[in-house]
């Protein structure tokens, strides 16, 4: 029987194969056990999720066997975002929440994301031991469980709308009469998910003629993932290309946690210029002032970004609850990863899509420039930046061999000095012209994933070459 096992982002699984209604019964018979081990579970738990598959029987399971434990539960009526369920932790002071996504995984997907009460997600120290109390009653039935109506009945379930209150945080903190009165034109795909109606809905508000696409509930996600990666985005792509009044095309992933952005041209920007940009926006122009923080696995144009303005970036091992830890204890103004997760000083200590595009209308609509403007205007202030991201799979040969080769790094790569070795999660070596190769290998698959950094497109393509040949020789 497959085992239980939590990965950065909750525990996924192939609908019908292993995420199964009695597989997500265990898991969440053991987040009560845990809950009422740490004397938490009667603050109650939020359950949510998003657009896919069996997303509503899979709350409502889930209501059955917390109560069943005398835990109360709080069930978003409609599928939600993961931003606006970690909200809802902090405003209502739950223990947690539980929320069925895949994120950007394919459609045959779920999963179960397990957030604790500060509202960020589950650190590994939490996961672990919900792992093995999971583990231990595989195979049997040893969840407890109550009937939905006797639950309700009994005050254990209540059904919720957290949208109008996270509406609220986010008029607080994004400008939308600047935004208005700016008049652009956007579009914006949810990709079938969970954002549709947030986005949208406040640049509407704002006052904005707004396209939206792909809006429609679709538990098959059009066809392909919900991931708002170029390859995911060509209607988007395709109709900002095609409309030449359009400014900005915005994207949100299946549970709008993760954010694409296309510029007036039709252009993708990478999430870690994006990053990069909204850092430079908000010390300028937002009069914020302090530190950064990146996945070790994003670009170092944050860094330079930070330098220039005078403040640091503390980076992080892959996964954004390490970042969230940063924001949960005030100590940074933004934090992202280079996978599209972004997050602020005083909001959610966990992704957000929702937020990161509509500050990059606002940023947009008060420079008024477009994205590319704004980035070359960044690259004379404090240079260049260009990354890439190879996934390579393995001949058995190789994976046997990579763990040896990854802890017997080479002295130089594409013809320049390792200066420095940083091993927070993979292997990165840093270079003497500050160009960077990080390898890090997947716990789950024969892959490597292999990250490049350098100042000019050449010296990333040559850099990128040298990394991916270290791997495969």
């Amino acid at each position: 029987m497959t085992q239980i096992k939590f990965g950065t982002s909750g525990w996924r699984g192939i609908l019908a194969e292993d995420f199964t209604l009695e597989n997500v019964r265990i898991v969440t018979q053991a987040i009560a056990d845990f809950l009422r081990a740490d004397k938490s579970a009667d603050k109650g738990v939020v359950i949510g999720h998003d657009s896919r598959f069996m997303g509503e029987k899979f709350a409502r399971e889930t209501a059955r066997v917390l109560a069943g434990s005398k835990v109360p539960s709080f069930i978003c009526k409609r599928d939600t975002p993961t931003p606006v369920i970690a909200y809802e932790i902090m405003r209502r002071g739950a223990a947690g929440a539980i929320n069925f996504t895949a994120s950007h995984n394919p459609y045959d997907y779920n999963g179960i994301k397990f957030s604790t009460a500060w509202g960020g997600p589950a650190l590994p120290e939490v996961t672990t031991e919900i792992e093995r109390l999971a583990n231990a009653m595989l195979g049997e039935v040893c969840y407890r469980d109550m009937p939905l109506d006797k639950a309700v009945r009994a005050g254990l379930v209540e059904e919720i709308d957290p949208m109008p209150d996270y509406l609220d945080v986010i008029r607080s903190k994004v400008d939308l009469e600047a935004i208005g009165k700016s008049g652009i034109s956007v579009i914006f795909d949810p990709m079938y998910g969970a954002g549709r109606d947030y986005v949208d809905g406040l640049l509407v508000e704002a006052g904005l003629l707004v396209q939206t696409i792909n809006s429609s509930k679709d538990p098959y996600f059009g066809g392909m993932p919900p991931d708002p990666a170029p390859a995911h985005l060509n209607a988007l792509i395709t109709r900002v290309k095609g409309d030449k009044h359009v400014m900005l095309g915005l994207a949100t992933d299946g549970d709008a946690d993760r954010y694409g952005i296309i510029d007036a041209d039709g252009t993708f920007i990478e999430p870690n210029y994006i990053l990069a940009l909204l850092y430079d926006y908000l010390i300028r122009r937002k009069g914020e002032s302090g530190d950064a923080a990146r996945s070790v696995a994003t670009s170092h144009f944050i860094d330079a970004v930070a330098a220039h303005h005078g403040y640091k970036v503390r980076e992080t091992p892959v996964g954004f609850k390490y970042i969230g830890e940063f924001i949960r204890d005030n100590e940074i103004v933004i934090g992202g990863e280079e996978s599209a997760g972004l997050s602020l000083r005083g909001h959610v200590p966990d992704k957000d899509g929702v937020l990161a595009c509509l500050l990059v209308a606002e940023m947009v609509a008060v420079e008024c420039k477009t994205l590319g403007q704004l980035l070359k205007d960044l690259y004379s202030r404090v240079g260049e930046f260009h990354t890439a991201r190879e996934n390579l799979r393995l001949s058995p040969e190789l994976a046997e061999k990579i763990g040896d080769k990854l802890a017997s790094p080479p002295d130089q790569l594409a013809g320049q000095a390792v200066k420095e070795l940083v091993t927070t999660d993979g292997v990165k070596m840093i270079l003497e012209d500050g160009s960077w190769a990080l390898f890090r290998k997947s716990g789950t698959e024969p892959v490597v994933r292999v990250y490049t950094e350098a100042g000019s497109v050449e010296a990333l393509e040559a850099l990128t070459s040298a990394a991916v040949g270290f791997v495969e020789s």
